[in-house]
């Protein structure tokens, strides 16, 4: 099955039964995103109320703000924070390998942030470098609409490489009204009215006591949002037409390969896109780094890839966050998980040569000529034809060569933006409505700058 899945299934039927059976007559909704848009429909998607919002900490003002306990930050190129004058030692217990021990850590603690969209779902991402003998924690914690406060939730335990911890989401986090799943913080029941009405996010930065490692976190931040049960979206109107030179690769080529990280390649669908637009960007791993990889093994980047994101208590590799933050640690490379509202948003990024990956999930029939169905499948938008439909590199391809795709626009952006579907049994699940991964430069073009902050992201 392309991508894997499992732990989007289970989010899937939490807010299924959360929801009820109300959203299966649910009427149409406008598409998420407080974004202005072009071209035609745009007076009708201006009168759409936000449903989403963005705020990422990443300047050198940014770092100086909120409250810092041993962490310091730093100027030039790529601001950044690091630690600095440790506040004590703990001990931490590796739940994967059962091995306990010692780091000195220090935090910084983001100002509250009360989105526009006041939220029933939170994505944390960051953009970090953890050398050896180093790793992060990154917390959200915040304050529900009627006033009452979260506890702190762990949105992730992260190291770049996996001999210090095995990088980690944290399972069972609930306070009975919210619950975080893998990646994803969420209002247990969106029906209630309850919502998210202000965040902050808590960095602990660790290393091996004794000496002056450090982490470097260029980048913190979250996509807030509160996207209406919907079974359609409206139609957008074509725009652009425009292919961007993207590197293919499948992920089936990759199948019985390292099983260790989540059965091979025939999961690896959110790993493969991502390190195609890492080398889109002119980045990738060094012969050193590849070099644990079997040399007899195709397209080995691909299974770095794989290794580096996965995360050993989801036992995936599709960790939106940990796709991000792997792709961040590349030189001069930022990475976003966010929501777009529609293809005219993919137009505008595309438009300025940016790519993007995005998470669907469908029935075989639903999208004509894949020639599969599925729970939960990322793949990369790499442009659109004269006639506007998606050209799409999916690596649930039989071969490189068969990677790029091209799939009718009103069925591909109805699956991607949909936040209910039928599966094949006929039962309501999930869908991710609008979810994609951005990765574009430190330093983007003025044009790439101005598409960046068009979608929300900058």
């Amino acid at each position: 099955m392309p991508g894997s899945a499992s732990r989007r299934t289970v989010l899937a039927a939490a807010l299924a039964a959360a929801a009820g059976t109300a959203a299966a007559g649910a009427a149409p909704a406008a598409a998420a995103g407080p974004l202005t848009p072009a071209g035609p429909g745009a007076d009708a998607a201006l009168r759409a109320p936000a449903t989403v919002a963005n705020r990422f900490w990443s300047t050198f003002t940014d770092w100086r703000t909120g409250d810092a306990e041993g962490t310091r930050a730093v100027a030039g190129h790529r601001p950044g924070l690091v630690l600095d004058v440790p506040l004590g030692r703990t001990d931490y217990t590796d739940p994967h390998t059962g091995l306990t021990s010692s780091w000195e850590y220090a935090r910084w603690t983001s100002p509250a942030h009360a989105p526009e969209v006041p939220a029933t779902e939170v994505i944390a991402s960051w953009n970090a470098r953890t050398p050896a003998g180093t790793w992060l924690q990154v917390e959200l914690s915040g304050t529900y609409s009627d006033g009452t406060a979260t506890p702190w939730f762990v949105m992730g335990r992260w190291a770049s490489g996996d001999t210090d911890i095995k990088r980690t989401s944290v399972d069972d986090q609930t306070d009975g009204r919210s619950s975080v799943w893998t990646d994803t913080f969420a209002v247990d029941d969106p029906a209630s009215g309850l919502r998210l009405a202000s965040y902050r996010l808590r960095l602990t930065l660790h290393r091996r006591p004794g000496t002056t490692l450090t982490p470097t976190v260029w980048r913190v931040g979250a996509m807030a949002s509160d996207v209406p049960d919907r079974f359609t979206v409206p139609a957008s109107a074509p725009g652009l037409a425009r292919e961007l030179a993207v590197p293919r690769y499948s992920q089936n080529t990759h199948v019985g390969q390292y099983p260790e990280y989540d059965n091979g390649g025939e999961a690896w669908c959110s790993p493969t896109s991502s390190q195609m637009i890492v080398e889109y960007w002119g980045r990738g791993p060094s012969p050193a780094d590849l070099a644990w990889v079997n040399p007899g093994f195709a397209d080995p980047q691909v299974c770095h890839a794989a290794r580096f994101t996965y995360d050993f208590q989801y036992a995936g590799c599709g960790n939106w966050p940990f796709n991000a933050a792997y792709a961040s640690a590349y030189p001069d490379l930022n990475a976003v998980v966010t929501r777009l509202r529609s293809l005219t948003d993919l137009e505008t990024l595309i438009r300025a040569g940016i790519p993007a990956i995005t998470s669907q999930s469908f029935r075989k029939e639903e999208l004509t000529g894949a020639g599969y169905g599925t729970s939960g499948h990322l793949m990369t938008v790499i442009g659109f034809t004269a006639d506007g439909d998606v050209i799409a590199n999916d690596p649930a391809s039989p071969t490189n060569e068969a990677v790029r795709r091209v799939y009718r626009r009103r069925e591909w952006e109805n699956i991607w933006l949909r936040t209910k579907r039928y599966n094949a049994s006929g039962k309501v699940v999930s869908g991710t409505g609008g979810v994609c991964y951005l990765y574009f430069p430190d330093r983007p073009t003025p044009a790439q700058r101005k598409a960046l902050q068009a979608v929300g992201v900058l």
